[in-house]
């Protein structure tokens, strides 16, 4: 005899225990189930840089088609840092890969998709080089998938839902995103253009690689000819480029080799700002920072209208 599905009363989705991965926990989720489907009914999921690649690869979009037609705008920090939510079907909270069979892109879900039942979380302590990462058991009042007869832990969760290569692939854009909201007032407000190529090498990775193939990128940094053809043929590489560009670019983590006269005078620039944004007000200096952000697209010739 077939389940009956009945929504129970509301209560507080998140069970308030970190755990590490060798903690286990009783989950299953599969076709069948009663509740099969109701997750997606009512989604809010934030998309990473690589489930954006693999998605648009999946439906043979570019990266601007795909951003258009199945996502929404959203904000990850209070200052509007840019980011992307996977869109909903018409007149609906349900998720836009809904069928009636499931998940319509089921082997390139995204990496909040793979996550659920778990919540996860990446921490910066002050002053701490690392992050710290927690899981936290996620029990929706619809969810039935809590009372299966199935337990493991959470690292050979990770491992079954795939969920640890798309970690793999993020961690990176994950660990720019926490340092700027870990650093708050210090670095302050950044400027447009700044928000447009975070935007620009997070998500548009097609438009990236035609910035990366330019005259202009080619003249300011100094790469192998054998690493700009292998960043132009594999997007997953070019994608862990992308971030160490915006390290270099936002942050000032020089890991990209600038031709030398373009280097030394570049360094000049940036150490005569850095001097003077020290005796600034918080005020002036994060308006000196904006102005370091644009100087440092401007000089690498980032199109303009990428966001």
């Amino acid at each position: 005899m077939s389940e009956e599905f009945k929504e129970p009363k509301p209560d507080s989705p998140v069970q308030p225990v970190s755990l590490a991965l060798d903690d286990r926990f009783r989950f299953r989720c599969r076709k069948g189930i009663a509740c099969f489907n109701k997750c997606c009914e009512d989604t809010d999921i934030l998309l990473t840089p690589y489930d954006l690649l693999r998605l648009k690869n999946r439906l043979d979009r570019s990266s601007r088609e795909f951003i258009d037609r199945y996502t929404r705008d959203c904000e990850l920090d209070s200052h509007g840092m840019p980011g992307l939510k996977l869109g909903h079907r018409e007149r609906s909270s349900a998720c836009v890969f809904l069928t009636p069979e499931g998940c319509g892109v089921y082997s390139d879900r995204p990496a909040a998709c793979r996550y659920y039942a778990l919540g996860h979380m990446a921490l910066r302590k002050k002053d701490s080089p690392t992050d710290e990462e927690a899981y936290f058991v996620v029990k929706e009042a619809h969810c039935l998938g809590h009372g299966e007869p199935h337990e493991q832990t959470i690292r050979d969760y990770r491992i079954e839902q795939g969920v640890d290569r798309y970690d793999e692939a993020n961690r990176e854009w994950r660990r720019i995103v926490l340092k700027k909201r870990s650093s708050g007032p210090a670095i302050g407000r950044p400027s447009q253009r700044s928000f447009e190529l975070f935007f620009l090498a997070s998500y548009d990775l097609d438009g990236f690689r035609a910035f990366v193939a330019s005259e202009g990128f080619r003249k300011v940094f100094d790469l192998p000819p054998e690493e700009y053809a292998r960043l132009l043929g594999d997007e997953e590489a070019l994608l862990q480029f992308a971030f160490r560009y915006l390290k270099q670019a936002l942050y000032g983590e020089q890991s990209i080799p600038a031709r030398e006269q373009v280097a030394v005078e570049r360094l000049a620039r940036q150490r005569e700002r850095l001097a003077a944004m020290a005796v600034l007000s918080d005020e002036e200096r994060a308006r000196r920072q904006d102005e370091l952000y644009e100087s440092l697209l401007d000089e690498d010739k980032a199109p303009g209208g990428a966001a």
